[in-house]
């Protein structure tokens, strides 16, 4: 394997006494014994190569993809809820040498076998006989596509998981008093940060499946005085629905907030909340093509700069430019954003010989987000650069027209098509024609162009980002 020293992304024997994973079955271990147990889930594995780690929020899991990491094992980190098609499509693909799964879910790959087990779960060898070459600097694959088993994944090295580790502990003002927990999968780019920075300065973690709508969540977030959570735009929509505002949470000090942007008005009023209870509320960008973070909100303009994502991280630089390539200098000029930092990823992979290339960036990433700047340099998307369309030669912004509907009607909406021809999703038959009445009014375009559609729920990945590509069926013909 790579030696030890070159990959060492965590030094457990730092913080060796402190508490470092906690679940809700009251079940832990110290920074001492999760170098111990994921040191044993890398030597089970013996060799640098791939290995599928499928992935929960639990000790197991935590313990496998630290031991992987830290050793030289290139993990590729999928839900453990993947469908069994989906992740057989995968093992096709890729031709793993192992596979780290929860111990109840063994039992569906007999024709592998059992060789290593540990803290709920097993590590099985897939004996294929193709072995892909992997980049010296190759650390780990995360895939953008959530639940939907795409091969595609974004190959992130070594030093793009050090250099955003460290950016992030810096603006966050991280420490060994943090006490996080779990809000978002461990696969999930967002999710996975926070295990990184957290392990990363000594803290605990709390460990849960649970979700914001279960008592147990709750329950759990109150008994061992949870310090901060992260969430995404839908997270901050049921908080909001379950009248967070009246919690009595006196340990809690952080609420962080990515995956995409919230309203200007829910932003301000967890903005204020944050202000008036003396927490921090704080707004974040990324994308796992930059590791995890780009921009950050300091939570003393929570308030004042609300819908804006903030500024650049720590070690990074923005820019936008325009449809010509040239850079924008003036404020509230909106042009695509550009990213360059050292935890800008190589590339993706599509298929096992992908896992040789080397960086095919060069730490530039052209993010696909269109923004603005302001005159004080803080930083606001405006939408996806694809996410507009063509209406008899005006073009409209999707993302915003989601955001009005949102706003105005307080439901959840989907707005897509291709060029003079938009479809807005609602769940509510009721809602159907007021949207399109107020869509219309607002655009002032033709109203031919337009057409609601009643579905029973608006798609989403497991990070709650709406899957638009699901949306195309329903396109008239």
């Amino acid at each position: 394997m790579r030696s030890f020293s070159t990959t060492r992304i965590w030094d457990l024997e730092e913080y060796a006494d402190n508490p470092a994973l906690l679940d809700e079955n009251g079940d832990s271990v110290t920074y001492r014994e999760l170098k111990e147990l994921s040191d044993s889930a890398a030597e089970a594995v013996g060799e640098r190569c791939l290995v599928f780690s499928l992935c929960k929020n639990a000790i197991g899991s935590v313990v496998g993809y630290v031991g992987f990491i830290n050793n030289g094992v290139v993990p590729a980190l999928l839900s453990a809820h993947l469908d069994d098609d989906l992740l057989r499509n995968l093992l096709k693909v890729y031709s793993p040498s192992y596979i780290w799964l929860p111990e109840e879910q063994a039992e569906k790959y007999k024709d592998f076998s059992v060789t290593f087990r540990s803290c709920g779960y097993v590590l099985l060898k897939t004996g294929y006989e193709k072995k892909y070459p992997l980049h010296s600097d190759l650390a780990l694959l995360l895939t953008t596509s959530g639940s939907t088993g795409s091969p595609k994944f974004v190959r992130q090295t070594y030093g793009n998981i050090k250099a955003n580790t460290e950016s992030i502990i810096q603006y966050l003002k991280l420490d060994r008093s943090e006490r996080p927990i779990t809000t978002l999968p461990m696969n999930y780019t967002y999710g996975l940060s926070i295990i990184n920075t957290h392990l990363a300065v000594g803290a605990e973690l709390l460990l849960t499946d649970k979700t914001l709508m279960q008592k147990e969540f709750w329950s759990f977030l109150k008994e061992e005085k949870a310090t901060s959570f992260g969430g995404v735009p839908y997270t901050y929509e049921m908080l909001d629905k379950l009248r967070f505002w009246r919690m009595d949470l006196p340990y809690l000090g952080t609420m962080t907030q990515a995956g995409g942007k919230l309203t200007p008005e829910l932003h301000e009023k967890f903005a204020k909340f944050a202000e008036d209870t003396g927490k921090k509320f704080i707004v974040m960008y990324g994308q796992c093509e930059a590791t995890a973070r780009m921009g950050y909100l300091p939570p003393e303009y929570a308030v004042e700069k609300k819908g804006s994502m903030g500024i650049v991280i720590p070690g990074g630089k923005f820019s936008l430019v325009d449809v010509d390539g040239n850079e924008i200098t003036e404020p509230d000029i909106t042009g695509e954003l550009v990213y360059e930092g050292a935890n800008v990823t190589p590339g993706y992979a599509e298929c096992g010989d992908d896992l040789a290339k080397g960086d095919e960036r060069n730490g530039r990433l052209v993010t696909g987000d269109m923004a603005r700047f302001d005159k004080d340099g803080f930083f606001y998307i405006v939408g996806r650069k694809k996410r507009f369309l063509k209406i008899y030669g005006s073009r409209v912004n999707l993302d915003e027209i989601d955001r009005l509907i949102k706003t105005e009607f307080n439901i959840e909406a989907a707005s897509a098509g291709v060029d003079d021809h938009m479809y807005i999703f609602v769940t509510d038959q009721k809602n159907a024609e007021p949207v399109r009445d107020f869509v219309i009014g607002k655009t002032k375009l033709n109203p031919v162009a337009f057409k609601v559609v009643v579905i029973d729920e608006i798609p989403k990945n497991d990070s709650g980002k709406t899957l638009y590509k699901e949306l195309t069926k329903y396109y008239d013909n």
